[in-house]
């Protein structure tokens, strides 16, 4: 069986922000590139980003990235056809995959290696990181779910595959407040960068 891969959601159309979120300066970074290093930073060495609106543009900052990409035709239908997306477009062997939305440069790269040892430890197939009693990013899901994603139903969305394998499901408990905070708007990303420093 292969490795974990990393997946970023980078193809939302960022309608609250009002520019494309992804290009936000964030550091002496822009916002994809910190998530980008972020996964790199935790021993994930495959990536793939699902692109959508400003796909040239993103494209074009991550250019120099080892990174794979997808583009999702269906970018406007949410985040679920993005997920669909990327799970079809990684090499059949993929072990897991760790979902990353884009707008979350605040996952550091020791949640990520926390959620992963928990799945090498448990032996569960989907794995979720929790603050304060609050599910958040990145979900870890096993390759044995592959089919299954493809069946959720667009009013379902991913976080369904947890309610209906509740069994097979590991929450783990961070006091890192990281795995809550997307950027939405303008607050949300001030808030963020203050947070960075």
């Amino acid at each position: 069986m292969g490795e974990i891969w990393g997946m970023i959601l980078a193809a939302g159309e960022s309608k609250r922000m009002e520019v494309p979120k992804m290009l936000l300066p964030f550091g002496n970074l822009t916002m994809i590139e910190k998530v980008i290093d972020n996964i790199y930073a935790s021993g994930v060495k495959k990536i793939i980003v699902v692109l959508g609106a400003d796909h040239d543009k993103i494209l074009k900052t991550i250019g120099l990235k080892h990174v794979i990409h997808c583009y999702n035709d269906n970018y406007k239908e949410g985040m679920l056809s993005s997920v669909k997306c990327g799970f079809k477009s990684l090499p059949d062997d993929f072990k897991a995959v760790m979902v990353f939305p884009g707008d979350m440069p605040l996952i550091t790269p020791e949640i990520v290696r926390k959620i992963i040892n928990s799945y090498h430890q448990t032996g569960k197939g989907i794995v979720v990181p929790v603050h304060m009693k609050k599910r958040g990013h990145p979900l870890l899901i096993d390759h044995k779910y592959k089919d299954e994603i493809d069946k959720i139903e667009p009013d379902e969305g991913l976080r369904s595959l947890a309610g209906k394998f509740r069994d097979d499901l590991l929450e783990v408990e961070t006091d890192d407040s990281g795995i809550l905070h997307d950027i939405d708007t303008r607050d949300d990303y001030i808030t963020a960068i203050n947070k960075n420093h």
